[in-house]
């Protein structure tokens, strides 16, 4: 028996990954990767590295970020205190669905995760104080392939629950998605 179910969402490659929760009086488990479960859904890849990230204030968005290739990665991203919107965006060259998104809530509640691909965008935010995020990651941070998108670019129209707030001064710093933008090449 698998202790994950796999669900495709409306953009290729990018799924909903919902964890079996045991529980009992004393309270719960549930897995947040095995390799060898996450293959039958396709993860065929080293895990490099693995984050944790606090939010202190609902309403921050953080992201949308990505690496370039040669170090573009897969994500499985897993809120394990409170919940979020997360976002993907598809930036695959001649995807058709290029600069569509996709979001999903994800709570520690739900213990459901989203698995984002190579070639996607990726962000969040924050529906109440004090979430906490785990990010399996299938290649290490490089600083020189990060890559990012503005979070409020009207290209997008991203529809966020809340009003943004709280962007990075980084995540500012994300410029437009412009005419002359193709996308990824993977």
């Amino acid at each position: 028996m698998s202790r994950f179910e796999f669900s495709a969402t409306p953009l290729a490659g990018l799924m909903r990954v919902r964890r079996q929760v045991l529980a009992d009086e004393r309270g719960s488990l549930s897995r947040l990767f095995d390799p060898q479960e996450m293959a039958v859904g396709g993860w065929h890849l080293p895990v490099a590295q693995i984050n944790h990230t606090v939010t202190r204030h609902a309403g921050t968005v953080r992201g949308l970020h990505y690496q370039l290739p040669p170090h573009a990665e897969h994500k499985l991203v897993s809120c394990v205190r409170g919940e979020v919107w997360d976002v993907a965006v598809d930036l695959r060259r001649g995807s058709p669905t290029f600069l569509h998104w996709h979001a999903e809530r994800l709570s520690a509640d739900n213990a459901c995760a989203l698995w984002i691909p190579e070639g996607f965008a990726h962000g969040f935010q924050a529906l109440e104080d004090g979430v906490e995020l785990v990010y399996v990651h299938s290649a290490p941070y490089v600083a020189a392939s990060e890559a990012g998108l503005s979070a409020l670019d009207p290209r997008l129209a991203i529809a966020w629950p809340l009003p943004v707030q709280g962007l990075s001064a980084r995540d500012q710093a994300h410029g437009l998605v412009t005419d002359g933008f193709s996308g990824v090449l993977l």
